[in-house]
């Protein structure tokens, strides 16, 4: 047998393509309007309804499988405690590059699941929100590594993953603003008991095992989902949205990068080039891209930002 049949056959991943990934949804078909799905896309990220119908319908059926085998075992389990305790949040944790679309695929989950029958609620967060604020960043000399492991306050997500975990019925979590590129004082995300809590974050599945710890953010999922592509579209993405808040958000007095906003578009490419190999392409490369096969389900995209084949992990 050869080394690549060795390989696909030791593969903990099942592949389909879209044509096969489409055929799997045997009943979950809803209607979404035009504006719906253009309330769901980030900036230069293409989105259309064959996109969600072709991939995110059936991840949500398949999605709706585990969070129903949940219910069961919840309820034998207090059966047999003679207990009667409440259902605990089906927490879904979606990791990837700065770039890749995971705010989108982020939002559009939610969408979708919300409309599961029982309608659920479905509470998104994103890991953001648990970075430090800027000035304990200047304070440790670690602005320019925003986004990188140290940079989060990993205790206080955790902390929020375990109180949702624990039944916690009401929390706040801190709100992060890409205006002012810091956390916001005195503004606060409510989560109040979600049937489905969805966190976003590029550091989501990471270990961080260089510092002893003994818990990780994945220890709270009930699935992981990993939106990859290759580092060429990444880039290429980056530095087109770069462009894009130049001339767009960027132009606001009040944002952070609003000195970029003079740029013509060389200088803006230099500079948007330059960020990417001095910051995201290390921390893909050193502490994202190595997190993508601890994933349950890994969506991958082609240069077009439509996903073109799905990895679903073996049980």
């Amino acid at each position: 047998m050869s080394s690549s049949a060795n390989n696909a056959v030791s593969s903990p991943f099942q592949l389909f393509d879209r044509t096969e990934w489409k055929r799997l949804n045997g009943h979950f078909s809803y209607h979404l309007s035009q504006d719906e799905v253009d309330n769901l896309h980030a900036l230069n990220e293409p989105l259309n309804i064959k996109e969600i119908e072709d991939i995110y319908f059936p991840l949500a059926h398949l999605i709706n499988i585990f969070i129903e085998r949940t219910k069961d075992a919840h309820a034998v389990v207090n059966g047999f405690l003679n207990k009667h305790t409440q259902r605990l949040p089906f927490i879904i944790g979606i990791a990837g590059s700065v770039a890749v679309g995971k705010s989108t695929t982020a939002r559009v989950l939610q969408k979708v699941l919300s409309m599961l029958p029982g309608k659920p609620r479905v509470d998104l967060v994103t890991t953001d929100g648990f970075l430090y604020p800027n000035k304990v960043l200047n304070e440790r000399n670690i602005l320019n590594r925003k986004g990188f492991p140290e940079s989060y306050d990993t205790k206080l997500l955790l902390n929020f993953l375990s109180a949702m975990k624990s039944g916690v019925e009401e929390i706040q979590v801190p709100v992060y603003s890409h205006l002012e590129y810091d956390i916001l004082e005195n503004h606060m995300q409510d989560v109040v008991r979600p049937d489905i809590l969805i966190v976003e974050g590029i550091n989501v599945l990471q270990v961080n095992s260089s510092k002893g710890n003994i818990v990780f953010v994945s220890d709270y999922f009930d699935y992981s989902i990993y939106v990859d592509a290759d580092e060429k579209d990444i880039m290429d993405w980056y530095v087109s949205r770069f462009e894009s808040l130049r001339a767009t958000s960027f132009q606001n007095p009040e944002s952070y990068f609003h000195r970029y906003a003079g740029m013509d578009p060389q200088e803006s490419l230099a500079m948007a080039t330059n960020i990417w190999n001095e910051i995201n392409r290390p921390n893909l490369q050193e502490n994202i891209l190595p997190t993508r096969y601890r994933a349950d389900l890994i969506l991958e995209k082609g240069s077009h930002h439509f996903v073109k084949q799905i990895k679903v992990r073996k049980i």
